[in-house]
């Protein structure tokens, strides 16, 4: 399967720029649940720009 890496850049709301990850989706969820947390796309515009990427921000986000 060949990456979809320049699509997924149009569609990727991560603010952190020097992101190695960026449109490489797969290395991005990899590398955040590695951490305990969920990458930027889960999670709204405001909410990603505050980088709090934990699973309890998730959960407060969704429940809103």
């Amino acid at each position: 399967m060949d990456c979809k890496k320049i699509e997924n850049k149009k569609r990727c709301n991560c603010t952190y720029e020097p992101c190695p990850r960026k449109g490489i989706c797969c290395d991005c969820i990899a590398y955040h649940l590695g951490n305990k947390q969920l990458p930027a796309c889960c999670f709204p515009d405001k909410i990603e720009k505050t980088w709090d990427r934990s699973f309890d921000n998730f959960v407060k986000t969704v429940k809103k």
